[in-house]
């Protein structure tokens, strides 16, 4: 479906180069900054690595010239509970810094309400929940570095080490959102001025029209990098040749990304079983879409809810347990009703009425199933994370709704960028 160059394809020796890294990862407060370190970088998930082992030291280059975009959602005073976006770019950072390359990581985190924008407010970037400090904490274990607060041109980050450099949440920045507008067509140029090339490694912010994965890529020669490459290829056998049956299970909330996505997987999938928060809140309306398609449309079947609607109904994980044993390929994107907001786990063994129960039960159904199974999503990666299973799924992408939408044959703009 895509042809893109990979950075393989680059010569990035002495270059700087701008990577668009996936940093939209779950977060919980433990605590003061002070002395923190991430409790998930203690576990790393090799199957996340398109190439390479895990991270060794890697040598320095002479001068500092490479940029890397990412999906920061990491609060300064945070710590990080699943590094698996983060983990997911790794090898694409190590592969140019051993290349010769001096990179910059940028991202975003969470969504910065508009008043701590930087040119106009006397908010303090580093006191804010929005900060990307963690994630620069995350990168001194990653490199066994110690980050100091800098700037690069007039971007405030931190220098991991002489040629790693994290810039500050880029929702920050007026123009990042909207690159289309007068600011945003300005804050492009300044972004662009940093590198000279620009590599995109983050899958899961890929259908967003924004500054950094569209703009940046538009002014500077372009570049896939190893995951966002594996991405493809998974999701493009999967939407072009899956084995069937395939089924779609869709939970959790976003109803306004999601539910345009249960119509358009009609003509791709032979079950949609959708279950969490959209179940409850969609449920007539998805009926209703449903009667209107023509022509070939999956089985759908949306989960009742507890009376309390946290989770779905005993009968509803029956008769989705039932199609999971039938089907060849499934795509999870989604828990089924609330899970552990802390992502801690209180019991070794989930029972019946804990939160995420059934989408506990639901994992192993498809875990214990022969079909091919991926995953997408935070909440999804983080649950499967914390009671060991992510690693028994045949692949987890790193996109949620961008998942969703490739899979819904929606023309992803970041996508678009690197090809043209």
């Amino acid at each position: 479906m895509f042809d893109l160059k990979s950075i393989q394809d680059a010569d990035v020796k002495n270059k700087k180069v701008f990577v668009r890294c996936d940093f939209d990862i779950p977060l919980v407060a433990r605590g003061p900054v002070a002395g923190f370190l991430p409790e998930s970088s203690r576990s790393r998930n090799t199957d996340m690595r398109a190439v390479g082992s895990p991270a060794a030291p890697v040598k320095q280059a002479s001068s500092f010239t490479s940029f890397v975009r990412s999906t920061s959602a990491t609060p300064r005073n945070f710590e990080i509970v699943d590094d698996t976006r983060l983990i997911s770019s790794i090898s694409t950072i190590e592969y140019l810094m051993e290349e010769g390359a001096n990179v910059i990581i940028a991202g975003h985190l969470g969504r910065p309400s508009t008043e701590f924008k930087i040119q106009n407010s006397k908010f303090k970037i580093n006191e804010s929940e929005f900060s990307l400090r963690p994630i620069a904490k995350w990168y001194d274990e990653q490199f066994s570095a110690y980050s100091k607060k800098s700037k690069l041109n007039d971007f405030p980050g931190w220098e991991i080490n002489t040629n790693l450099f994290l810039l500050e949440n880029l929702r920050f920045f007026e123009g990042e959102e909207n690159p289309s507008s007068s600011s945003g067509q300005e804050f492009v140029k300044k972004l662009s001025s940093l590198a000279d090339i620009y590599v995109n490694e983050a899958f899961g912010a890929s259908h967003r029209n924004h500054a950094s994965i569209v703009g940046v890529a538009s002014l500077l020669p372009h570049f896939a990098g190893f995951h966002l490459l594996k991405e493809i290829k998974i999701l493009s056998r999967i939407l072009e040749n899956p084995k069937r049956p395939l089924t779609v299970i869709i939970g959790g909330a976003k109803i306004e990304t999601k539910l345009p996505m249960v119509k358009k997987m009609h003509s791709f999938a032979d079950y949609i079983l959708v279950g969490g928060e959209i179940a409850e809140q969609t449920k007539i309306l998805m009926d209703e879409e449903h009667r209107k398609i023509r022509g070939q449309k999956a089985d759908l079947i949306v989960a009742k809810l507890t009376t309390d609607k946290y989770d779905i109904t005993d009968e509803s994980l029956s008769e989705f347990l039932e199609i999971i044993k039938k089907s060849e390929t499934i795509v999870w994107n989604g828990p089924m009703g609330k899970i552990n907001s802390k992502f801690e786990i209180r019991n070794s063994k989930l029972s019946e009425g804990d939160e995420g129960y059934t989408s506990l039960k639901l994992a192993e159904a498809i875990i214990e199933s022969k079909a091919y199974k991926v995953v997408g999503g935070g909440d999804t990666i983080g649950f499967l994370n914390q009671h060991g299973l992510l690693s028994k799924f045949d692949f987890a992408s790193v996109g949620g709704g961008a998942m969703l939408e490739f899979l819904s044959g929606v023309k992803l703009p970041g996508l678009v960028a690197l090809g043209n």
